[in-house]
């Protein structure tokens, strides 16, 4: 999209799927996650939106793992490595210590991700939280003025919204708090606006919105 060109960021972009960037903010936990041989369990924290699902597919491919998916007996009755996303969303308590014991008993890795952060989280299990204190925990920092500029370009691209001028990027970047789910929701309600207007993005009509 020639409209946008004028976007140069210094990032490194991963070819894989998602178009993953990478920057002091993230770089630990994408380094680790693509690590060829790292023996622990992980257990990744980030904000909303900040690509932990895209880590959690890369460390899948690359250890031929199985995703969790309301497959509890499934994942019980195989002998591979176990990716749970979002996991204090998707699984209960009792049925992730069975994972847990389940891949201790037969030497296989766990990679976890989620939003809440580990020292937050209720527990109704104190053994539960016992074997998660000893997985190895990496964590995405908030994003900094680079990468919320980046994630912003990225959101309009895979929406296809047309920002014409730096002028439009920057009057609207200027006026959303930084954090990813921030800067996702106010691009999804730019989108929605431009489909119901059908009209070409401008500063009176993203005034709208904001």
């Amino acid at each position: 999209m020639n409209s946008q060109t004028f976007f140069n960021f210094p990032f490194h972009q991963n070819p894989d799927e998602n178009n993953f960037f990478v920057n002091s903010t993230n770089q630990n936990a994408y380094e680790l996650t693509n690590l060829d041989k790292f023996d622990q369990n992980i257990f990744l924290y980030g904000p909303k939106k900040s690509g932990k699902t895209s880590l959690i597919h890369f460390w899948i491919k690359k250890n031929h793992a199985q995703i969790y998916s309301n497959n509890f007996t499934e994942i019980i009755k195989t002998k591979k490595n176990i990716a749970i996303d979002d996991v204090f969303s998707s699984i209960s308590e009792e049925n992730l210590f069975h994972i847990i014991n389940h891949c201790k008993h037969y030497n296989l890795n766990i990679y976890l991700t989620s939003s809440v952060n580990l020292n937050n989280r209720n527990f109704q299990l104190n053994d539960l939280h016992s074997r998660l204190r000893s997985f190895y925990y990496i964590n995405i920092n908030n994003p900094d003025e680079e990468m919320c500029k980046m994630f912003m370009t990225k959101l309009f691209l895979k929406k296809q919204i047309i920002i014409k001028n730096k002028e439009i990027f920057d009057y609207i970047f200027n006026r959303v708090t930084r954090s990813y789910n921030d800067i996702y929701i106010l691009v999804e309600k730019i989108d929605k606006l431009s489909l119901e207007k059908k009209r070409q993005l401008t500063i009176p009509l993203i005034r709208e919105i904001l």
